[in-house]
């Protein structure tokens, strides 16, 4: 990249919290997060927010009526970004823009809108507005009061790396100096659940890890999802004591054989790896967070392509969705979280299944995100 992006702040609402040490403090722990829920009647593993965390989106739901319609993929976007933008210190006279995605948008409310609507025939007044994948930026700018633009997509599970990318090159157009951007999900519904289900890639194990990310030797499938938003806040330049700088971005999207795969070396995930790389050596990176959802084909395609990448001389590899599950459009931006976070306390933690001892310090590491659509895009941060 020309000009460098500063990462000045991130914050997350997920199953590891949304303190910062102790976020860091539930990585160190070595257990899983994933517990077997019930959803639709049925016992299934899932990464879902602690009680507290339950309790603080009922806070933000009732302290205005016009929260009350909004789905949790909303608040759970609001109450990260409310975290990430009071850290960055920025205030009420900065202009800043709001780019938020997410792969399924309001689920559980588009569920229930449209059973009620099946058993009566009618559907209440903000069924339409309230289940619109826009109002996740639009509440998100309305809630900070923000007066720049907001923008929402989705690119499946690459969405909120994708938002990071819309981010950098807004500041480096020129048209924005500071950028909110990340990801948020609420996937954890019967009909989501049902349709991992169907593709026969949701774990149904009971053992302490039910989602057996970065095992390459598995033989089923073991996908679990979870729930949460990440948010990140952006700034052009190098601004002193930022958390990590933005040094090299990457993206692609392969032709795909069937709607849900990728090829067996992962050849999208390869192409956004080597731009993420031009004019940094692949030896300077110390440690890649892979997008590893825990199938069989997800895993092994991206160690394929990881290899083709770097040759024999692998950096350390790891994921965090054994522990937290696959959050889909806010896997992205979770993922950047760990990433720097490793680096900021020079720590690397490992996958259980691909247990590696640590080696020089941490300093350069790339992000992996990859979503249905063969959409892959690869950041690289550093201290």
């Amino acid at each position: 990249m020309v000009t460098p992006v500063s990462i000045t702040a991130i914050a997350s609402f997920s199953p590891l919290g949304v303190d910062p040490e102790g976020v860091w403090q539930q990585y160190l722990d070595t257990d899983s997060l994933i517990k077997s829920n019930v959803v639709g009647g049925k016992n299934v593993p899932t990464a879902a927010l602690s009680g507290a965390l339950v309790q603080e989106v009922e806070v933000l739901k009732n302290s205005n009526p016009n929260y009350k319609s909004l789905d949790k993929s909303v608040l759970y976007a609001m109450l990260a970004s409310r975290q990430a933008v009071q850290r960055s210190g920025w205030g009420t006279d900065d202009i800043f823009g709001v780019n938020i995605g997410s792969s399924r948008g309001a689920t559980e409310l588009f569920e229930n809108h449209f059973e009620e609507f099946l058993q009566t025939g009618k559907t209440a007044v903000q069924a339409s507005p309230a289940t619109t994948l826009g109002n996740i930026s639009s509440w998100v700018a309305q809630d900070l009061k923000s007066n720049g633009p907001d923008i929402s997509h989705s690119i499946t599970c690459s969405t909120a790396l994708h938002a990071l990318l819309n981010g950098v090159a807004w500041l480096r157009a020129g048209m924005a100096t500071k950028f909110l951007v990340g990801g948020s999900e609420a996937p954890l519904t019967p009909f989501t659940i049902a349709q991992m289900q169907a593709m026969k890639i949701y774990s149904n194990s009971t053992d302490a890890y039910p989602c057996r990310a970065l095992d390459l030797d598995k033989t089923q499938s073991s996908m679990v999802l979870g729930e949460g938003a990440g948010m990140a806040c952006l700034e052009l330049g190098y601004v002193p004591d930022a958390l990590a700088y933005v040094e090299g971005i990457g993206y692609a999207t392969e032709v795909l054989k069937h709607s849900v795969s990728i090829s067996a070396e992962a050849d999208c995930m390869q192409k956004s790896m080597r731009m993420a790389l031009e004019g940094i050596d692949p030896n300077d990176i110390d440690a890649v967070v892979m997008h590893a959802p825990g199938t069989v084909k997800g895993d092994t395609s991206e160690y394929a392509a990881v290899q083709q990448v770097f040759g024999t001389n692998l950096p350390l590899l790891t994921t965090n969705k054994w522990k937290i599950g696959h959050t889909f459009g806010a896997s992205g931006l979770l993922s950047l979280e760990f990433a720097v976070m490793m680096l900021q306390h020079n720590h690397f933690i490992p996958s259980p299944f691909m247990p590696q001892q640590e080696g020089r310090p941490l300093k350069k590491i790339l992000v992996n995100a990859v979503g249905f659509g063969g959409n892959a895009v690869s950041v690289v941060v550093s201290k």
